[in-house]
């Protein structure tokens, strides 16, 4: 409280204070305040250090009141900025190089620090302290700061944003029909063993868990390949925790466990299933195999299977990622995998405070990669294109016979 009332007094008085008078005011706070007072009153004022104590040692000295030449405004040592017309700009040449100066700066490929940046200054005729340095930085308004996810590679899709309100106008439809909606994607693939596991977690003191110094795969385990579907409705997840390829096959095996594991009984009167999925991997919409599992579930189940997926380069977006796979990744930091039940049990430990609820289920059937789907079986498949970008938007109806034939 008395730097604040310091602070007001000053700002009233300033006005009405040479350069003498204003030094002698706040070595005179300084000293009120007591202990740590001519730090205090030099952070509160801006006044130095060193003009503090030197009006400190005017106000004792009895001689130090008579009357002395007071510096005219813009008098004393000039800046260093000010001696050196060049000095900023070159200084701006070794920070971006790339935009400001030469692309091929001694400093292009090394960490930036003051120190550095000083150094450089002085062998290009520069006199300049790390310190100056700094502060010139701060008064050109460069700070230390972390890169930011925003570019998505390749110019974004022109119907990016129609694209998303179409995929929320079909789910909000879904919805209000009491049709199940829900967003799959294959999480990245972990190796099985003890190997460390990013992230810390509570342990004695000095005793953490010790892991393997390489990331070979130990072939008797191999990996882990993860595939989720969340429902968006229920806010349930569901794992499908594979031993083998990531594949169609395998994606859309892993709908089809949870929809007869939890889908049937949460919409016991669906007829349709929405599923929103990434446009690549084993979910995209370029791949036959996946078009032709979908028709064999939409066979199993009777349900008409729509599928919208996400524009290029937003997998990010796909609710699954940051409404499940997020708090599985958080739930199993620090904690070696060490086998699938590991890993099974752990995804089906996650939780939060919003009632997420998940399910994971270990799947050691095999899925070969390289699998031919002919143009016949292509052609065999009930989809039906939407007129807004039928290559991302399309559905796969029940093939009637083949219903009838399951019935029987």
């Amino acid at each position: 409280m008395e730097t604040e009332a310091l602070v007001v007094r000053f700002e009233q008085l300033t006005p009405f204070l040479d350069e003498r008078t204003r030094r002698l005011y706040v070595a005179a706070e300084a000293m009120s305040l007591g202990r740590g007072g001519i730090s205090a009153a030099a952070e509160a004022t801006g006044v130095s250090r060193r003009a503090i104590h030197l009006g400190i040692k005017e106000l004792a000295d009895p001689a130090a009141r008579e009357f002395k030449r007071i510096r005219k405004a813009g008098g004393g040592r000039k800046r260093t900025i000010d001696k050196d017309a060049s000095l900023r700009s070159d200084l701006e040449s070794l920070i971006e190089p790339f935009t400001r100066g030469d692309p091929e700066s001694p400093l292009r490929w090394t960490c930036k620090s003051v120190r550095r940046l000083a150094a450089e200054l002085g062998r290009m005729g520069h006199s300049v302290s790390h310190e100056l340095v700094s502060n010139l930085l701060g008064e050109m308004e460069y700070s230390l700061q972390s890169n930011r996810k925003s570019t998505e590679g390749k110019s974004q899709h022109p119907d990016r944003n129609a694209q998303f309100e179409y995929i929320s106008e079909r789910a909000k439809a879904f919805q209000s029909d009491a049709q199940p909606v829900i967003s799959v994607d294959a999480k990245k693939k972990e190796l099985v063993g003890d190997f460390k596991n990013g992230g810390r977690e509570l342990r004695p003191k000095g005793d953490p868990e010790l892991v393997r110094v390489h990331d070979f795969v130990i072939p008797e385990l191999g990996k882990a390949a993860p595939y989720g579907v969340y429902d968006i409705a229920q806010n349930t997840g569901w794992v499908n925790v594979g031993t083998d390829h990531d594949t169609g096959a395998f994606a859309v095996a892993s709908i089809g466990a949870w929809w007869h594991a939890m889908g049937q009984a949460a919409y016991p009167a669906a007829k349709e299933l929405l599923i929103t999925a990434d446009g690549g991997g084993s979910n995209g919409y370029r791949l036959r195999i996946w078009k032709l599992e979908l028709q064999k579930l939409a066979d199993k189940t009777g349900l008409t299977i729509t599928v919208c997926h996400l524009p290029p380069g937003t997998s990010k977006w796909n609710k699954i990622e940051h409404r499940l796979f997020s708090f599985i990744s958080q739930n199993w930091r620090g904690k070696p995998l060490v086998s699938h039940e590991v890993i099974v049990n752990l995804i089906a430990a996650t939780t939060t405070s919003t009632g997420l609820r998940v399910t994971a289920k270990l799947d050691t059937n095999t899925y070969p990669k390289g699998i031919r789907v002919t143009d016949a079986e292509i052609t065999a498949i009930q989809l039906r294109r939407h007129d807004f970008h039928g290559e991302w938007n399309y559905s796969i109806s029940p093939n009637k016979s083949t219903i009838g034939s399951l019935i029987s």
